[in-house]
């Protein structure tokens, strides 16, 4: 997608009748099956790592929250929207490397957005994202070395990221052209505002049990409900 160049005063004006009389989508990503196995994760080929975690590490492939929702569904507009430029975000996004471990585990970015990338470890890390439309880099990171900044010029969804040191350490990152989007935490809710009147393509991506769509129509200032339910 071209990058866009947009005057102050003209973001401005698109952020007000982006705002105005908008409307605000709420849900939750429910789970519905036979309970997910977690798995710990064997990390006694590097001490370093081992030692940060006083219990073995879960993986975080299918994380079940308590009330019965999945963390980390990454829900977002797929397709309906007017067709004109959305102001990028100067706001950093921000994965930290800790315990051996990618936080967040998934991660929701604008095209082009900065993503600071961190290692709060005592350990070297190679941080590999693996874009089929972005371009693939691969980047040794030393021990608490200087975070790494890298944008995404192209929407693509998902980009996963792995660590050629650490094989279990795995990360996601969407990026759409749109500010339209959500990641579930450990309650499984969504929120998605200031959304233009209009019918939409509402997407749940989940790294182990797949997409999912469902249509909805908003009015001007409306507020709706619409929940995901998977069933594995």
């Amino acid at each position: 997608m071209k990058s866009l160049s947009i005057p102050c005063g003209a973001v401005f004006a698109l952020l007000l009748a982006t705002q105005s009389n908008a409307a605000t989508v709420t849900g939750k990503v429910v789970f519905s099956g036979a309970k997910p196995v977690v798995r710990n994760i064997d990390m006694s080929a590097n001490p370093a790592c081992e030692r940060a975690h006083s219990t073995p590490q879960k993986s975080e492939t299918a994380v079940l929250n308590s009330n019965g929702t999945l963390r980390y569904t990454f829900v977002w507009i797929k397709a309906g929207l007017p067709n004109k430029p959305w102001p990028t975000p100067t706001e950093h996004a921000q994965i930290n490397q800790k315990g051996c471990m990618y936080t967040p585990h998934v991660l929701a970015v604008m095209t082009n957005q900065p993503i600071d990338i961190r290692n709060d470890d005592p350990t070297n890390h190679n941080i590999h994202p693996l874009p089929k439309i972005n371009q693939e880099w691969n980047e040794s990171q030393p021990p608490k070395g200087d975070p790494k900044t890298k944008s995404f010029p192209r929407e693509e969804v998902m980009i996963p990221v792995k660590c050629n040191v650490h094989p279990w350490m795995r990360a996601y990152i969407g990026v759409v052209h749109h500010p339209f989007f959500a990641v579930t935490g450990d309650d499984g809710t969504f929120t998605i505002k200031n959304l233009p009147a209009g019918t939409y393509t509402l997407q749940a991506w989940h790294e182990t049990y797949g997409t999912m769509d469902q249509q909805i129509t908003v009015g001007a200032n409306d507020s709706k409900t619409i929940d995901f339910t998977y069933n594995k």
